[in-house]
């Protein structure tokens, strides 16, 4: 496991910080949620009682909202002087609604925060430094936590883990004659060989693999391998369009030899979804896929799915893989009630109660000392998931920056040049200069 980082336990002093909002945060306004002016009264009257009342903001399904409805209760009840009012939506709307609140002045106290939006918001004095909390983040792994800052400032702190893997169904392995492979050490070049064996020894229809030239993890892990990122410490694009030309290459020699379906498949099937997915369905003997999908592959396929390293994690400069977080949390800036949303931060971070609420709906647990103490109580797929974090742990050398702001533009933009790639109407090369020109203009 890579070193541990104790961070300093301080009280945030209150900050009243004027918010100019502009560019990606100035989106088309959103009226506010109906249970933020339902609870209107009762903040009043906690307020007003001298009690500290906190806003939280999330996105999700229904039964997230029904989760963190219970872990307000029971927070409130361990925190008789903390008021917390849910502030949630579902995700398509969420960003909207964030950018609306902020340019009013109206930025929740405490809020999920996405990868992707990090910097967006710290750039412009939004969200708390972190390192200056009461927020506990010594049981989060180094590499891990960086992911939540944004120069040398803690912004935003995981909630859980995740990793990107390839998943694989072992029976299709065994029906194409091939052993699994060893992932400690294999190569692009021995993954390229065995997916176009194994789519020669099976039923036609069935492949080794299926495109992943559009998804944006994957092409970090590729970029990682060669020295190289997505993104630099300043937001800019980190790689030269070679890089991306020779990972583009990779998805057509699939094509070519047989390895992966065709370009007109393979974005059908794209269109459809994890669980209409040739891995899924049993058209694919291997697929690149998040940890936590695991139970979802595995139950549409009816087999039971096991993970592998990427190809290239000893084969080039350094590993590639990293630990993702699920989702993070972030504090406002001019909260006016600092040390309470600190409070109620750290509990949802670190409390044993709350883990044992939240199960893995945020990935395992970030905090490692809690992750441990409730491995009995993970499912299968669950339990294989933790073991594989664990097993590439010691591995891994850090983790992605924060992105940019527009980053979220750019995975569409990487989709839609990948797919005119596959069909031939730019080569590789011209593709990646597109690419690296479009999110220079997108993130510039």
């Amino acid at each position: 496991m890579s070193a541990i980082r104790s961070a300093p336990r301080k009280r945030l002093a209150a900050q009243g910080i004027a918010l100019g909002v502009a560019g990606a945060l100035a989106l088309s306004a959103c009226g506010q949620a109906d249970n933020i002016e339902e609870q209107n009264s009762s903040d009043d009257e906690s307020v007003a009682e001298g009690e500290a009342s906190i806003r939280w903001a999330w996105w999700g399904s229904d039964t997230r909202h029904e989760l963190n409805q219970d872990l307000i209760e029971a927070f409130e009840e361990d925190h008789p002087d903390i008021t917390v009012t849910p502030d949630f939506t579902d995700w398509g709307s969420y960003w909207d609604k964030m950018a609306t609140q902020v340019a009013g002045g109206d930025t929740p106290d405490v809020m999920m925060m996405e990868m992707r939006y990090i910097r967006e918001y710290a750039d412009r004095g939004v969200l708390a430094d972190l390192n200056d909390s009461d927020v506990d983040t010594s049981a989060i792994d180094d590499g891990l936590l960086g992911t939540g800052e944004v120069e040398n400032s803690l912004y935003a702190v995981p909630t859980g883990v995740n990793v990107s893997g390839l998943i694989t169904n072992p029976e299709i392995f065994t029906e194409a004659g091939v052993e699994l492979p060893d992932d400690a050490n294999w190569t692009w070049s021995d993954y390229l060989d065995l997916m176009s064996t194994i789519s020669a020894n099976t039923p036609d229809g069935t492949y080794g693999t299926q495109d992943f030239g559009f998804i944006p993890v994957q092409l970090r892990v590729w970029l990682r391998q060669h020295g190289a990122s997505m993104w630099t410490e300043e937001g800019e694009v980190g790689f030269e369009p070679e890089l991306l030309a020779e990972f583009w290459q990779f998805s057509l020699d699939e094509i070519s030899q047989g390895a992966a379906p065709s370009a007109g498949d393979s974005v059908e099937v794209m269109a459809g979804g994890v669980e209409q997915s040739f891995l899924a369905t049993n058209k694919a003997a291997v697929g690149s896929y998040w940890s936590n999908q695991l139970a979802t592959l595995s139950s549409a396929s009816g087999s039971d799915m096991q993970f592998l390293r990427y190809p290239g994690e000893t084969e080039y400069e350094r590993t590639g893989m990293y630990l993702k977080p699920a989702m993070h949390l972030a504090m406002s800036a001019d909260t006016q009630y600092p040390e309470a949303a600190a409070t109620f931060l750290d509990w949802l971070l670190n409390s044993q109660e709350a883990a044992e609420m939240i199960g893995t709906d945020r990935g395992l647990r970030a905090n490692l000392d809690v992750r441990e103490s409730t491995m009995d109580d993970l499912d299968e797929y669950e339990q294989q998931s933790a073991e594989f974090i664990e097993e590439i742990t010691p591995d891994l050398v850090d983790g992605p920056v924060a992105p940019p702001a527009g980053a979220g533009e750019v995975s569409d933009l990487l989709e839609r040049i990948n797919e005119q790639v596959l069909f031939e109407k730019l080569s590789p090369q011209e593709g990646a200069e597109q690419f690296i020109a479009e999110a220079e203009s997108i993130t510039g």
